[in-house]
């Protein structure tokens, strides 16, 4: 395995971790609420949780810092947008956890996010090896 292969699957297991952390430990009750609307202060707190672990992730694998900005800023972009989409639908819908189409959406929310891991990772190769 070479050196660059066995950091991307380090990467990916960082950026699995990090997503762990925001998305299920530290959002807080502000940052849960009102996830309909446009600008939610909550939600940009979130999204602001992501960035500050993607840069710890990206920091660790040695990436350079100028990278590490450019990433981070369009994944703090990306992460607000998914999750305003899912509060928007589940709003719209008048979803929550006791209808099977609120897990459906939260299943396209996650598939979304990992889908954004799998894009800074490819920028990571392409800009940053």
């Amino acid at each position: 395995m070479t050196a660059t292969v066995g950091t991307l699957l380090l990467l990916f297991c960082l950026l699995q971790i990090k997503h762990m952390f925001a998305d299920f430990y530290l959002q807080t009750p502000r940052m849960l609420t009102g996830r309909g609307e446009y600008w939610h202060m909550g939600r940009a707190q979130h999204a602001g949780v992501h960035a500050v672990g993607s840069v710890i992730v990206f920091a660790v694998i040695g990436a350079p810092a100028l990278f590490i900005a450019a990433v981070v800023a369009a994944e703090w972009v990306v992460h607000f947008h998914i999750d305003y989409w899912k509060g928007q639908h589940c709003d719209r819908k008048a979803l929550d956890p006791s209808k099977a189409a609120f897990w459906r959406a939260t299943g396209a929310d996650q598939a979304m996010h990992q889908l954004s891991y799998v894009a800074m990772a490819w920028a990571w190769v392409y800009f940053a090896t």
